[in-house]
């Protein structure tokens, strides 16, 4: 195995195939020697202002070049890169700066930060304030990151955290990715602040593949790309499969995917009804589910053959990591029992990574759980059913968000939908459903619409229409957050 930094490898692949295409955003193709040139630029500014081995460097960017090229000169340099969203409001901003303390702030353009040494990306002569050759392109000398990136996180609450990779900045460039050799080429319609598509974007281009990456995600684009350039591997969340799936009929099944070797869903819940119209459009051997989170403490992969037999798994753990599901006293739960997923890390606890502004959700024996509920079956194979936050309890009997939200969403004038509990004197709490829609339904006539695919019970009692997306760019929804706006003091 030959270990490579990550500035390295973006080297000899600029070396040994400079003029090959790495990166294609709306329409601008970045050649390999073109992409190597740009990050040595900019580590050494980085440099010139500050920023060494060891330090946090945060990126306000949107997707496109420049931030590609930041995250390669933070490398370089043997820095962490922490991307934030260009679109994150002030104060959370600024709490996350404070958390972080980075040595540098990377923002498009001018930012009221104070305090706060800040490199604006679209300064018509970024180079003039810097001292030496920032213009330089040429090699710099080989340095490895101690962590790779740090991401954040708000899980169900919202409330921010920083996630710290523990993986060096350095690769076997002969890895195979989603298996596909190295040189694959993927789409990557997500944004780069979230850990899922910064790492598929980032894979990729180590390896020497091409990349072809939204600015924000349109289905009906998204198959455009897929076949314009002939793509090999596309990760989706949930949401992103369901607007694919919602474009007219004729004109989805008329789009070119015969270049897919894989389609992964990652990130959030795939409804069953989903999972199972992928299968039979483009076929189970193309169709993959992961589960897992940016803290890498456990994950799971399974293949559309396998969901078959085994049809709502998200399937068997890998890289030697261990999982178990745990009841609410602790205790080791019989296969199909539903309780809390907990996992542990090949190298033990807080090995993978470690918490900015938060504590691990962590046992005594170093067991881990990430908040999620579900069951294993008799061969190892695991079922999500929620987050143990978001579980609603009514008159007795427990209601999983993401069930309920499936079913609406297989409504064909559904976009996304959120289902929370509102307290009620009688039975404790009740389900309400929030919805977008394309054109306008009623309630009933999506309650008669429910009737079935859900038990009586789990059918909301109220729905509330929004002409606004629900979930977010990762395909989460902050159903805690909407109770409250719903129910103040509910949190």
């Amino acid at each position: 195995m030959t270990m490579l930094s990550y500035g390295r490898a973006l080297s000899e692949s600029a070396d040994r195939q400079p003029d090959a295409v790495a990166l294609i955003h709306e329409g601008r193709s970045t050649t390999y020697s073109e992409l190597e040139a740009g990050a040595n630029r900019l580590a050494r500014i980085f440099a010139q202002l500050g920023v060494d081995e060891g330090d946090f460097v945060t990126i306000s960017l949107p997707n496109g070049r420049e931030v590609v090229e930041t995250f390669f000169a933070c490398w370089k340099l043997g820095a962490t890169p922490q991307p934030i969203s260009s679109r994150l409001p002030e104060h959370e901003r600024q709490a996350i700066i404070e958390l972080v303390n980075p040595r540098l702030l990377v923002v498009e353009s001018s930012a009221d930060v104070e305090d706060r040494l800040t490199f604006q990306m679209s300064s018509p002569n970024p180079e003039e304030s810097i001292s030496t050759d920032a213009s330089n392109s040429a090699p710099l000398p080989d340095r490895v990151s101690k962590f790779r990136f740090a991401i954040c996180s708000g899980g169900s609450t919202g409330r921010p955290k920083v996630i710290v990779d523990h993986i060096r900045g350095e690769l076997d460039p002969e890895t195979r990715f989603h298996g596909m050799a190295p040189g694959a080429s993927i789409l990557v319609p997500g944004p780069l602040y979230h850990s899922g598509p910064l790492i598929n974007c980032m894979t990729i281009l180590l390896g020497g593949g091409k990349v072809v990456l939204m600015s924000r995600f349109d289905a009906r684009a998204a198959l455009e790309l897929i076949a314009q350039y002939r793509l090999e591997l596309a990760i989706f969340v949930p949401t992103m499969l369901l607007r694919i799936w919602k474009l007219p009929e004729a004109e989805r099944k008329a789009a070119d995917l015969s270049s897919l070797h894989r389609v992964v869903s990652s990130s959030a819940s795939l409804p069953n009804w989903l999972q199972r119209e992928w299968i039979d459009w483009i076929g189970a051997d193309r169709v993959w589910e992961a589960y897992g989170g940016s803290e890498r403490i456990g994950g799971t992969i399974i293949s559309g053959r396998e969901w078959l037999e085994k049809p709502g798994s998200v399937g068997r753990v890998t890289e030697g990591r261990k999982l178990k599901v745990l009841g609410a006293l602790g205790e080791d739960l019989a296969c199909g029992e539903i309780g809390d997923i907990y996992c542990l890390p090949i190298d033990g606890p807080g090995s993978t990574y470690h918490y900015m502004g938060a504590s691990p959700r962590r046992l005594a024996d170093g067991w881990e759980t990430l908040g999620d509920m579900g069951y294993l079956d008799g061969d190892g194979y695991l079922f999500l059913v929620d987050r143990r936050t978001d579980l609603i309890i009514s008159g007795g009997s427990n209601i999983y968000p993401a069930e309920v939200e499936g079913a609406i969403e297989s409504h064909p004038d559904v976009l996304s939908c959120a289902a929370i509990g509102l307290p009620d004197e009688d039975l404790g709490a009740t389900v309400h459903a929030i919805v977008e829609t394309q054109t306008a339904i009623d309630a009933d006539q999506l309650r008669a619409y429910l009737l079935d695919r859900l038990v009586r019970y789990k059918i909301p009692r109220t729905f509330e229409f929004v002409d606004f997306a629900i979930k977010d760019d990762s395909g989460k929804v902050r159903r805690a957050a909407l109770r409250e706006e719903r129910v103040p003091n509910s949190a």
